[in-house]
């Protein structure tokens, strides 16, 4: 209650006892306008409105309790007493301070004026007797108070505590010798001072006290206890600022932000400007030029679209992502609202440096000092890097060599401690870990807006196509495992297949207009394994609207889970190695046998594909269309999203998750946790160490070194490009 300083006197005149102060809610009232003039007494009269416990659970808004006078205190003023018994009622009008109330409400008794004369002989003869009545009727008054408040705050405010601890703590912080009220625990100890208020954090912690909130009245929720965790935990959940800007609808970029590391030029920039040492068989400089797209290509064939297309090199994801990334709509400089955090290192230009006669101490280098100027940063205390990500545009075996051997390939950066945190975005995927994620080879084609897209979608539709299916490639005469050359032998054998050979020294197959001439050609584009699992072949071929046939789950389905549909049979046609390398199956005879109505709804779901398989201009943005920069991210923001939420609920995604069977995990149903035997099993049968790197036979692939360094012929013979 406020001091009665702050509310007018009562007037002259007004009789019985008053309860001066504001109490919105509950209101007690005692009138000055009751006439008690024939009485022989004064009167209390004390009016309680009929919606006490209809109140909102915060009661006494604006009031004050101070804990240093803890008490009821009794104002008695303007009484009149005649010089005789004038020091017996002083002292029992002490009776009247009482001090037993944790509330404060202060009470202004005032004996009826002078003007009421018929009653003074009465008062004279009789002012003990009268004064022990008052004291009386006082006191009576202000222990139904004390009831009221009592039962208000202590039993009805034991409830609902769950959601108000969680999501709305809210403590007295701005004066020390007062306690709001939505703190409910009762009762406080006279004196004490104000606990400090909490750390915002969406948990009750062990340390801290548990004070539950005042109920709403006629609330039915029934009470339930916060979950505790250790203190320990909190710096874990500092990323609950980022998760909540979701929750503001009127933000676009809500629970979308990304935040760039400012990375020193030595990890980027640096090797643009030396960029004749990028590659050993190629000149980089030409394909670093507009923004990662390389030199425009010439549309004399009239193969092309009059804008966007570009000589782009297979391996400059790195600069194309990052340049994109300059454009993103929702960047931010403050790392606490960010949905995720990129690095932007360009990894695949880094080791494509010194893959050939440089020793592993230098191989490493750039990783290490990557690493360790991250691990410097506050950014990577919030999750230990988990939301951050990398682009490499390269197959992740450059990445993982498996030992300290100056012969073995590449560099370790995806098997250090920090990296295996990190999520790296690279064109081909390791099956059988769990911190690389496959992204789509560029094409040549990056539009600047949304109808060059649209325009090169109605052209492919509308297309004549001569051919049934086409192959683009050179056989593997040194893999006894390829089925290549069974390929190119039976497209040289059919009268309705076409082959574009592939091999060193000057060829249509280098020549971007001649490869895509003859994609535009053809319903169905064979893409067998290349140097590894995945080939830039495949993205190609879809740009043209040529239905892909994969031999192996590697080359597509169990790489671009991001991009592609999860049922792959409504874009794409699957025949298993084995069915041509051991039964020598007839791929003519296979593709008849798709009814043309399905081939043309296949060749419309591909065509459908296209935006999001190629990546637009970094210097522009598309309007409408998402491309495979915007699926990427959006990817990679839901992984760290599912992460975090998972985090606060002490739960994983997955129940027995293990590694070495990582590529199944994307191909669950919803609502699946644990990944159990696949079909596609054999495909994935992971070399044991000592073997050749081979599989078991049943439609493997040469996978680690060997696999690296062979992509890198393909490189050599693409030199003349």
């Amino acid at each position: 209650m406020e001091d009665e300083g702050d509310y007018p006197e009562p007037e002259s005149g007004s009789g019985g006892i008053n309860l001066n102060g504001r109490n919105v809610g509950a209101v007690m009232v005692a009138p000055r306008d009751v006439d008690i003039a024939s009485q022989s007494g004064c009167r209390i009269n004390i009016y309680v409105n009929s919606n006490v416990q209809a109140t909102c659970g915060s009661a006494l808004i604006g009031s004050k309790v101070k804990l240093r006078d803890p008490g009821v205190h009794l104002h008695i003023e303007d009484v009149k007493m005649t010089r005789d018994d004038n020091i017996s009622r002083q002292k029992e009008m002490r009776c009247c301070d009482l001090r037993t109330l944790y509330m404060i409400p202060r009470v202004s008794m005032r004996r009826r004026s002078a003007e009421v004369a018929p009653t003074e002989p009465m008062e004279k003869g009789n002012g003990k007797n009268q004064t022990n009545r008052i004291c009386l009727l006082v006191a009576l008054s202000l222990f139904f108070w004390a009831l009221l408040l009592y039962f208000h705050f202590v039993v009805l405010g034991s409830s609902n505590i769950d959601k108000q601890i969680q999501l709305q703590p809210s403590y007295a912080q701005s004066q020390p010798s007062s306690i709001s009220l939505r703190v409910d625990k009762f009762p406080i100890e006279p004196h004490a001072a104000p606990s400090k208020p909490p750390p915002k954090d969406p948990l009750v912690t062990i340390d801290k006290p548990v004070l539950p909130p005042a109920p709403v009245a006629n609330s039915t929720t029934t009470f339930k206890p916060p979950r505790v965790v250790d203190s320990r935990q909190k710096q874990e959940f500092s990323f609950i600022r980022a998760l909540k800007t979701v929750d503001n609808k009127s933000d676009p970029c809500g629970g979308k932000y990304i935040y760039v590391h400012d990375l020193p030029s030595k990890f980027n920039e640096d090797m643009l400007r030396d960029c004749k040492k990028l590659s050993l068989w190629t000149n980089m400089c030409k394909f670093t030029t507009n923004a990662g797209l390389g030199p425009p290509l010439e549309n004399v064939e009239g193969v092309f679209s009059d804008e966007g297309w570009y000589a782009t090199n297979q391996f400059a994801v790195d600069v194309i992502f990052s340049n994109r990334m300059k454009q993103y709509k929702c960047l931010t400089n403050d790392s606490s609202l960010a949905a995720a955090i990129f690095v932007p290192f360009y990894a695949g230009f880094d080791i494509a440096r010194y893959l050939w006669g440089y020793n592993i101490s230098r191989r490493d280098a750039a990783s290490l000092e990557l690493v360790d100027w991250l691990m410097k940063r506050p950014e990577w205390d919030i999750m230990r890097g988990k939301d951050h990500f990398l682009v490499a545009g390269r197959i992740t075996w450059d990445f993982r060599r498996l030992s300290e051997e100056e012969t073995d390939w590449g560099n370790k950066l995806l098997f250090l401690p920090a990296a295996k945190n990190m999520s790296m975005l690279v064109v081909e995927s390791s099956p059988w870990n769990a911190n690389d994620f496959g992204i789509p080879y560029p094409t040549y084609f990056h539009p600047a807006k949304d109808s060059e897209v649209f325009e090169w979608q109605d052209r492919m539709r509308n297309l004549e196509r001569k051919w049934l299916f086409s192959f683009a490639g050179a056989p593997r005469p040194d893999n006894p495992k390829s089925i290549r050359g069974q390929i190119i032998d039976q497209c040289r054998n059919s009268n309705v297949g076409k082959l574009l050979e592939c091999d060193f020294g000057e060829s249509k197959c280098h020549a971007p207009s001649s490869i895509m001439q003859m994609f535009q050609s053809s319903l169905f584009c064979l893409q067998p394994q290349g140097d590894s699992y995945t080939r830039r072949s495949a993205f190609d071929s879809m740009l043209a609207g040529c239905i892909p046939v994969f031999f192996h789950p590697g080359s597509a389905y169990t790489q671009y889970t991001w991009h592609l549909p999860k049922n792959y049979t409504t874009y794409s046609v699957f025949i298993p190695e084995d069915d041509i390398r051991k039964r020598n199956i007839s791929i003519e005879e296979r593709l008849l046998q798709i009814p043309p109505e399905q081939v043309k709804i296949m060749r419309e779901n591909v065509i459908n594909l296209i935006p999001r398989l190629i990546y637009a201009d970094p210097r522009s943005e598309l309007e409408t269309q998402k491309d495979a920069f915007d699926v990427s991210v959006q990817a990679v923001i839901d992984k760290v999203t599912r992460l975090r939420k998972n985090m606060i609920e002490g739960r994983t995604e997955y129940d027995n998750f293990v590694e070495e069977n990582s590529w199944k995990y994307a191909l669950l149903e919803e609502g699946q946790r644990e990944a159990g035997g696949h079909v596609w099993d054999p495909f994935f049968s992971k070399p044991k160490p000592g073997e050749d790197g081979s599989s078991d036979g049943n439609g493997g692939t040469t996978i680690s070194a060997d696999a690296a360094k062979n992509s890198w012929k393909s490189e050599q013979r693409d030199k003349t490009q």
